[in-house]
């Protein structure tokens, strides 16, 4: 999603040297993310981490929260567009190879893109009793849960549905489909399938267990494949 629509943003940067200091804050975020964890983030250590005065975090966000909310549409951008990449570099158009596109660059991105085991595409649920709303809550008091990575939080926003807007729209396009209502929902069910037997893969074993990704790819092939070829 462009930073334009990102309603998280206090502020869309127009100038490059914004824009890099937006990127500077984002980037810390995710690496704090997997150091700390989302409930002991805080936008104070993110400024330190950035570099930036702490001003120049609250000028972008009202507080972690929409931090991690940017953090996850931004890996959404970078997971379409990586996407785009495998499939033009596939070449062939076939439904196999374009499900195998889709779930090898999650699991890559769930590997080495930090902050991603935490918030991949989904904004982290605030814990029993915490509350990220308040511009001054800096530290631990900001609360919040996890997500993607596993746990029982609710995702605030239905990050499923976007992540399924986006990659209809890519399989349509490589494969010469209409992107109907028919395919979107099946598209929408196999994210969803996807997502919880990923979940399961990564809380198994931390690089994800084998065994798990592998039933996840063949469930893909049976409900997907059909649909796309």
């Amino acid at each position: 999603m462009d930073p334009v629509s990102q309603p998280s943003l206090r502020r869309t940067p127009v100038q490059q040297r914004s824009a890099e200091r937006l990127a500077r804050i984002l980037d810390a975020c995710a690496e704090l993310l997997d150091e700390t964890g989302y409930e002991q983030l805080s936008t104070r250590a993110v400024a330190a981490r950035a570099g930036v005065p702490i001003g120049s975090v609250y000028r972008f966000f009202g507080n972690k929260r929409a931090m991690a909310d940017a953090l996850a549409h931004r890996n959404l951008d970078r997971y379409a567009e990586r996407i785009g990449v495998r499939l033009a570099a596939a070449g062939k158009a076939d439904a196999y190879g374009a499900i195998d596109s889709v779930l090898d660059e999650y699991i890559a991105m769930k590997r080495t893109v930090p902050g991603f085991a935490l918030v991949d595409f989904g904004v982290p649920a605030p814990a029993a009793g915490a509350t990220d709303a308040g511009a001054g809550a800096t530290d631990a008091g900001e609360g919040g849960g996890t997500t993607g990575g596993g746990g029982d939080a609710v995702r605030a926003e239905d990050a499923n549905h976007l992540v399924a807007d986006r990659l209809c729209g890519l399989l349509a396009t490589h494969l010469d489909r209409t992107a109907d209502d028919a395919l979107r929902r099946k598209v929408l069910v196999g994210v969803e399938a996807a997502d919880a037997l990923l979940q399961l893969a990564f809380r198994t074993a931390p690089s994800g267990d084998p065994a798990l990704i592998a039933e996840t790819r063949e469930l893909l092939y049976a409900y997907l494949a059909p649909s796309l070829s």
